[in-house]
Parts: structure tokens; C-alpha cells; sequence
């Protein structure tokens, strides 16, 4: 059997694997009509494995790295589990059923990633994919995802993400267009003007730990995974628009406002908190290399939690991501990643748990097409992701747009996030307030 070495900044999410929190990039999308396995079958097979050499590899272990080996007659079929739903078979069923899944470590003998085929929800089908974060980052994985899908009921091939405009090429904030920002023929200007002027850098690794709440503490193996109903993403891009803001901050400040209710009634005060949010380094309009891997870099965003106006969240939001975005940050913690993957594994392992440390919640946000799309011939109806929350960080929250409409997934340790239904209705609470024009104006 062939090997391949693991790039470092890949091995540094495989060494971040713990029962209380697993590496998984984990997601379900579903549909109103039974789905044909065996016709998902066939795309998994060209689509995923035929495609990705990384899901037909296992992960060897060796002193002081890690590999990919190749398996000769490698059988899809291992990687793929089938379930069907008993009664009610509802979201909240559904919801059980994923967070039943999250403690499980997956088979170090097998590609490190699992399918699993459910039938009877809501009387159609889901698939629950749970894919390590040594195969690729969130959003490359979102797009591995949607790239199993067609953009026609009965399409001759596959949605190709980067030539048929479903994503986005560039996202614009003052101007600027932030795709420029992290474009891989600027990264090594950028990192080298930060490190420089010691800014960037500074602000990283000088931030202290982020303030007490009861979402700090000690995670446990035991998870609750939810999402919201949807909201319009017409409507929101109209408010947003009417504030100078992007879909992301205005949800983002909606979430700030659900976090301030749930701190408020569970430590009695709503201080801000940092988030951690994932920036993506790769360009939009270019294809995803078949190693995938991990290539991104992370910011922690001040959350304005103890502001009460939504207007003024909104403000707070804005002014904060886009002071950050403007800098290198998300690049030097890439480059970060990378540095400690060279340094002994409890190096590496303590100086993860910094990291996390500086913030109370990761913050993701799925990039999936404004328009329909097809699986094996039936039509796509919501797509939900979670992210993996590393070191002690309790709280996962994820915002996903995807034809026409917008929903937050949540992720939370079931021992310090005691009501995730309130804090996730909360936010609900808070998106419905923001969409209307008095509570903004």
C-alpha cells in the first residue's frame, strides 16, 4: 500500500480529537421524497471516493507524523450506515438521532468519515455525513457536499461549484474585495506586512482567555444538536441591506442578542464574549485540489452581547469584523497552525488549548446556493452543518443560506448549555425582532 505524508496544519486537527470533543465536520441534508440509495449509491461512488483520494485512505499514525494509505479494494459500503426513524420522525427525532452520533469516534481502520441513510423523516430521507477535519475544513467540505447534488432533476452530471456560478467569486465590504485579501498571491505580502508591524500577531497570541460565563468550563462527551426554522433570506438581505450590512452581520448580531437573553437569565448579566470564526483562504472561483485539506484561518470576533438594541448590534458587528477582516489575522493563524504542527505533540496540544481558550463559541457560516438543487433526482429541501468545537469550547453555531431561505444550526455541550431549545429560540426571537423595520430604524 502507497502513502502519503499529512500536511501538518491536517495533522493539527487530527491531534485535536478528544472523546469530549470530536473532530467531526458533521451535517444533514434532506429532502420531502424518499431518496433511492442505491442511486446514492452511484453518485457517492463517482462523486466522492471516484473524486477525493481521501476517502478511500486511512489515517496511519506513525512517531511524530501522520500518513494516508491507500486501500486496495477499498468497499464504500463499511463507511455507509442505514437507519429509519421510528414515530414521530420529526425535526426534534431527527435532531436525537445526530446528537446520539457526535461522541462516536470514527474507525481508525476505515476512511475517516461516515454516511449515514435515513429513511422516514417527515416522510422523506436524510443523509447525516460526519467527516474528519483532517480530510478538509468546513468549507471545503460544504462544497465536496453540494457538488453530490445536480442543479436539474435529472442532470447528466454533477453541480461543479467553482465553473457553474452557484457560489459567490468575491465578497465586497467598503470596497474592498476581502477574496483579494486572502488571495494566495497577496498571503505572503500580507504576512510579512503584519509580522512587520507586530499588529496581527500581537493581538493573537496577547489575547487573554475569554471572560467568565457558564459556557466556559469543563465540555463532556454528552451533545445536543439543533436548528431553527427558516428564515427568509430576501427579507434579511433588505434589512441588512438598509443598515450597510452583510446576510453574516446582521445574523451574527441576531445571535448576539439571543446569547445576551440566555446570560442573562443563566448568570444573571450579559458580559460580551469572543467568537471564533473560521475565515476560508481558498478563492471562491477556484476548483478544490483532490487532497482537499485544511485551508483556513481563524479570527475571534468581540460578540456585542451586552448591547440591547438591535441597531446597535448590528453597528458593533460590522465595525468589529471588518476592522479584523482588514488585517492578517485569519491568515497568521493559518500560518500558526502550520508552526506548531513542527513542534512536539504536547507543545502543540497545549498551545490548541490557548487558542480555544480565547473565545466561547465557534461561529461558521455554510456556503451553499441561493436555488434549488437535486440528490439522485430528488429536490434538496434544507441543508444543516455543525462545527467541531475544539478544546473546552462548548458552543458550536452555525448560519446556513441555501435557496432562498436562512437557518441557524447550534451544537452544545449538554452539561454547560443546560437549555439549548431556549437559547436557539432566542436567537429565532431575535432574527424575527431585527426583520422588523422599527426595531432597526
Amino acid at each position: 500500500m502507497s502513502r502519503h505524508r499529512m500536511q501538518l496544519e491536517d495533522a493539527a486537527w487530527l491531534h485535536m480529537d478528544r472523546p469530549a470533543n470530536r473532530m467531526t465536520v458533521t451535517s444533514v441534508m434532506w429532502t420531502d421524497e424518499p431518496l433511492d440509495w442505491d442511486a446514492v449509491r452511484a453518485v457517492l461512488r463517482e462523486r466522492l471516493v471516484a473524486k477525493y483520494p481521501r476517502f478511500s485512505q486511512r489515517v496511519v499514525v506513525l512517531p511524530a507524523l501522520a500518513w494516508w494509505e491507500d486501500l486496495d479494494g477499498f468497499d464504500m459500503e463499511a463507511n455507509l450506515c442505514q437507519h429509519t426513524l421510528g414515530p414521530p420522525a420529526d425535526r426534534g427525532t431527527l435532531a436525537e438521532f445526530v446528537s446520539s452520533l457526535l461522541h462516536e469516534r470514527l474507525p481508525s481502520e476505515l476512511p475517516l468519515w461516515q454516511f449515514h441513510l435515513v429513511d422516514n423523516y417527515r416522510g422523506g430521507s436524510a443523509i447525516v455525513s460526519r467527516i474528519h477535519h483532517c480530510v478538509a475544513d468546513g468549507a471545503a467540505l460544504s462544497r465536496v457536499l453540494l457538488s453530490l447534488c445536480d442543479a436539474e432533476p435529472a442532470a447528466d452530471g454533477p453541480v461543479d461549484d467553482a465553473d457553474r456560478g452557484l457560489f459567490p467569486k468575491a465578497k465586497h465590504v467598503d470596497g474592498t474585495v476581502l477574496d483579494d485579501l486572502v488571495h494566495p498571491r497577496r498571503i505572503e505580502a500580507l504576512l510579512g506586512r503584519a509580522l512587520a508591524g507586530n499588529r496581527a500577531l500581537g493581538r493573537v497570541v496577547s489575547l487573554a482567555p475569554d471572560v467568565r460565563t457558564c459556557l466556559r468550563g469543563e465540555v463532556t462527551e454528552r451533545k445536543r444538536v439543533l436548528w431553527s426554522d427558516s428564515f427568509s433570506l430576501h427579507d434579511i438581505h433588505e434589512r441588512a441591506h438598509a443598515l450597510e450590512a452583510t446576510v453574516n452581520e446582521f445574523v451574527l448580531a441576531a445571535i448576539s442578542g439571543g446569547l445576551r437573553t440566555y446570560l442573562a437569565r443563566v448568570d444573571g448579566q450579559a458580559a460580551d464574549i469572543r467568537a471564533i470564526l473560521p475565515i476560508d483562504l481558498r478563492p471562491l472561483d477556484a476548483p478544490l485540489p483532490r487532497s482537499l485539506g485544511n485551508r483556513f484561518g481563524l479570527i475571534y470576533l468581540p460578540l456585542p452581547v451586552s448591547v440591547d438594541d438591535p441597531a446597535g448590534r448590528v453597528e458593533r458587528v460590522r465595525h468589529e469584523s471588518r476592522t479584523i477582516l482588514r488585517s492578517a489575522e485569519g491568515v497568521l493563524t493559518f500560518d500558526l497552525l502550520d508552526l506548531f504542527g513542527h513542534t512536539p505533540y504536547g507543545v502543540e496540544q497545549a498551545v490548541l488549548d490557548l487558542f480555544a481558550s480565547k473565545g466561547s463559541a465557534v461561529v461558521t457560516n455554510v456556503l451553499a446556493p441561493d436555488r434549488a438543487l437535486f440528490l439522485a433526482g430528488r429536490r434538496l429541501r434544507g441543508v444543516v452543518a455543525w462545527p467541531p468545537e475544539s478544546g473546552n469550547v462548548a458552543l458550536g453555531i452555525s448560519m446556513i443560506s441555501f435557496d432562498g431561505s436562512v437557518m441557524v444550526g447550534l451544537v452544545a455541550d449538554a452539561q454547560l448549555v443546560e437549555d439549548p431549545e431556549f437559547l436557539l429560540a432566542q436567537i429565532e426571537r431575535e432574527l424575527s425582532r431585527a426583520l422588523t423595520p422599527m426595531s432597526v430604524g
